[in-house]
């Protein structure tokens, strides 16, 4: 074990390099392999530790010892100036356990699989509107923005109305530099504000869906303080829709750039359930690392002495090549049996949507195998625009044709 306190570490400079489209910087692997837990220094905070092999990742996502609400009040590690309150994440148990109790229920296994059939019918109805208007279409537009939102809409019992309005703010939950921080501070203000005026509405005139159980805990049973409630909605909006909506266009890219893939899934649809885990594993989907954890007392890790109060920060995407844990991981494999991802992170802060995003990664996989067995890039790759200055990697547009 080595001793490497922050005096005498040189922090790199972190993220290493501007994202390059789905490609994972190589020095990754380098790292996982001499130097898996190294110090860095994110554009804003202090410095940090780095963890880049599966084990330490999960180790630290995993392990008590290391808090998430230790960061409160701290100069954090993060991308953009503005340190945000993150609610819900910012949280240990118990105080983290009494809210995600609250609303665990509604993304259950067998709660998402009764959704399953209104997504599927959803997708259909979209990939129809594509067909009708003829390629190229863009797939963003068509199907990947309206379909995650149109399903949390439903489960939250908000307006799919006014999804161009929530839809946009919910950009400040993912930007890095992508909004001025006081507009990426206004567009929180007015996700809070939207979420309080639906929340009273619910009071008025009482529903039966999330939101509207939410309020009752509130209200009959005092088990959340009004900011919570307001707060742990906006959340699971945002996030619950934001994420897959990414998602969806990488998955596809991924796709069509690996031809023999693609042909594979649509010569055997069975393997969707399989080629979505896969796909977790390999998208990079996090363009730099967030959400730091702090040491509550020293701890081993990656063979480094972690003090008390530092701060490490994982790399999910470099876990998710670990050649440790995952044979031949930079090759996409849709048939991979033994893949225990981290795409939904681990822990109690595990993604509480995981079974939501999963299923309707699943349907827009089966639709499109379907219902477009011949789709393909409407414009040379090279062509195609990906969004900069966010926690994650997407498309701005995916123009295919059929």
């Amino acid at each position: 074990m080595t001793e490497a306190p922050e005096t005498t570490t040189r922090p790199q400079r972190y993220p290493f390099s501007e994202p390059d489209r789905l490609n994972l910087d190589p020095r990754y692997a380098k790292l996982r392999r001499d130097e898996p837990l190294t110090r860095i220094r994110l554009p804003f905070g202090e410095p940090a530790w780095l963890a880049t092999r599966h084990a330490d990742v999960r180790t630290v996502l995993g392990d008590p010892r290391f808090s998430r609400a230790a960061s409160v009040g701290r100069d954090e590690p993060r991308n953009s100036a503005r340190q945000q309150d993150t609610g819900i994440l910012a949280m240990d148990p118990p105080e983290h356990t009494r809210l995600r109790r609250l609303v665990a229920k509604a993304f259950t296994a067998r709660r998402v699989e009764q959704l399953r059939p209104r997504t599927r019918a959803m997708a259909d109805e979209l990939v129809d509107g594509m067909l009708a208007a003829g390629p190229p279409a863009d797939l963003v537009e068509h199907l990947a923005t309206p379909l995650p939102i149109r399903v949390i809409c439903d489960l939250l019992g908000v307006p799919v109305a006014d999804q161009d309005r929530f839809h946009t703010w919910s950009e400040a939950i993912v930007s890095t530099t992508s909004l001025a921080p006081e507009v990426a501070q206004q567009y929180i203000d007015n996700l809070f504000a939207y979420m309080g005026e639906l929340i009273a509405r619910r009071r008025r005139e009482p529903t039966d869906d999330l939101l509207g159980a939410m309020v009752r805990a509130r209200d009959a049973d005092d088990r959340l303080a009004e900011d919570e409630v307001v707060q742990l909605a906006a959340g699971l909006l945002a996030a619950g829709h934001e994420t897959t909506v990414t998602q969806i266009p990488n998955f596809v890219y991924v796709l069509l750039t690996h031809p023999d893939e693609w042909d594979r899934l649509r010569a055997e649809p069975a393997l969707v359930p399989s080629a979505v885990e896969e796909l977790m594993r390999f998208v990079p989907l996090g363009a730099s690392s967030a959400f730091a954890r702090y040491a509550l007392e020293d701890v081993e890790l990656g063979g480094v002495l972690v003090r008390a109060g530092e701060p490490v920060v994982v790399s999910i995407p470099s876990a998710n090549r670990d050649e440790a844990v995952f044979a031949e991981p930079d090759r996409l494999d849709l048939t991979r049996q033994a893949n225990p991802h981290l795409g939904f992170g681990h822990g109690v802060h595990h993604c509480i949507g995981a079974q939501l995003a999963r299923m309707e990664l699943q349907v827009v996989l089966e639709t499109l195998v379907d219902r477009t067995p011949g789709l393909r890039l409407a414009v040379p790759e090279p062509e195609l625009t990906w969004k900069s200055g966010l926690l994650v990697r997407g498309l701005v547009a995916m123009p295919v044709s059929w």
